[in-house]
């Protein structure tokens, strides 16, 4: 009776995944599907050629740790901190260091190309040697380069972490997210102007993020219906060269054209993540005739501890010895589903409710469907 009652609740548990699975999916495709038929602005389309962000990185110390800093072993933090006492006038013997409330750590931040003198921006910081953990401390004052080896700025302030790692005397560990790298919101402070490629004036180029040549062809011609000439010109699929009307307003041309609206298309594509089991699929997928049949085996393996007692005066030890029972399980009422010609996502969600898969099912039936020349999409598996 409980085995049936267990069984029964397992395969609610299971329906109520499933549901959530398909449920899912055709959430995922309903909000892609209105957000690529719906026109986007340009400036959410491209990259403007020599306006990338800026990459600066720095070492330094994180100090203020609870005892979850680098240990004796990291001659890089022992060397470090006996140099930045020397420069306050302090001469320690390295055997007389403890690190265990200091840290090594490489700062980094990506940066405006047009950030100036007094700017701020967000730094990353990640720990290089051995500790347990950056939570509560303090980034000492980090010049920060760039790849010509100058320095534009410099970091400093209260890491921010989002998390802990707790490792207790006896060995139990507690951890939340990640605890050795953290971020200083607004602790770098740029110190001088960053250089650049983009010259302004003349002319400028347009670099799609996702190449396609549709979209490349179409906002060529939306900029040249928007501005009434020829300025406009799709190199390839990855870019759109433009010769500005005039150079001395390139400014406010950038601004307007940078609020057009297009069309952009995109490619058929289903994304699927095997470590979380999430599917996301395209507006554009769809699926020749095809059938797909879906069946369970399950295998439960169970080890229950049995104490075995000699018998009295035998001289025998008491053990503890496993029993080990295996149960196989296969479902032979599995159901086929076939696909018309051209089905389309909707046709799919559909079809796997019948079925009655789970997430990992749905990612195993894809990936079945793309081997059999069934789905017209790009298998993208992260």
């Amino acid at each position: 009776m409980m085995k049936s009652l267990l069984k029964t609740k397992i395969d609610i548990m299971r329906r109520r995944r499933t549901w959530s699975a398909v449920l899912m999916l055709v959430f995922i495709f309903s909000f892609v599907q209105f957000h690529l038929m719906a026109a986007t602005r340009i400036k959410d389309l491209v990259d403007i050629k020599g306006l990338n962000d800026q990459q600066l990185i720095g070492y330094s110390l994180v100090v203020g740790l609870d005892g979850s800093g680098d240990s004796r072993r990291a001659a890089m933090t022992v060397q470090a901190v006996q140099n930045m006492m020397v420069n306050f006038g302090i001469n320690v013997p390295n055997n007389n260091f403890s690190l265990q409330n200091v840290a090594s750590v490489m700062v980094t931040a990506a940066v405006s190309p047009f950030a100036k003198e007094g700017s701020q921006a967000d730094v990353v910081v990640s720990s290089i040697g051995d500790a347990k953990s950056l939570e509560g401390g303090t980034l000492l004052m980090t010049p920060l380069t760039g790849k010509d080896n100058q320095v534009y700025g410099r970091a400093q302030g209260p890491l921010s972490i989002g998390g802990f790692n707790i490792e207790t005397v006896s060995g139990e560990k507690y951890r939340k997210n990640f605890a050795l790298v953290g971020r200083v919101p607004q602790g770098a402070v740029i110190e001088r102007p960053l250089p650049n490629n983009f010259t302004g004036g003349g002319n400028i180029e347009l670099l799609l993020r996702e190449p396609d040549f549709t979209s490349a062809v179409r906002i060529a011609e939306t900029i040249n219906t928007e501005f009434g000439n020829s300025m406009a010109k799709a190199n390839d699929a990855g870019s759109v060269f433009i010769e500005l009307p005039d150079p001395e307003a390139y400014v406010t041309t950038i601004a307007r054209l940078e609020l057009l609206e297009v069309d952009a298309d995109q490619e058929a594509r289903v994304v699927i993540n095997e470590r979380t089991g999430t599917v996301v699929v395209g507006q554009h997928v769809q699926l020749s005739p095809a059938a797909v049949a879906h069946g369970n085996l399950t295998i439960r393996v169970s080890s229950v501890p049995y104490v075995s007692q000699p018998p009295a005066f035998s001289g025998g030890t008491t053990v503890v010895v496993p029993q080990t029972s295996t149960e196989v399980n296969e479902d032979m009422g599995g159901n086929v589903a076939v696909f018309q010609n051209m089905a389309n996502v909707e046709d799919l969600a559909s079809m796997l409710n019948g079925l009655n898969v789970s997430p990992r099912d749905i990612i195993a039936i894809f990936q079945a469907l793309k081997s059999a020349g069934a789905l017209q999409a790009r298998l993208v598996i992260m």
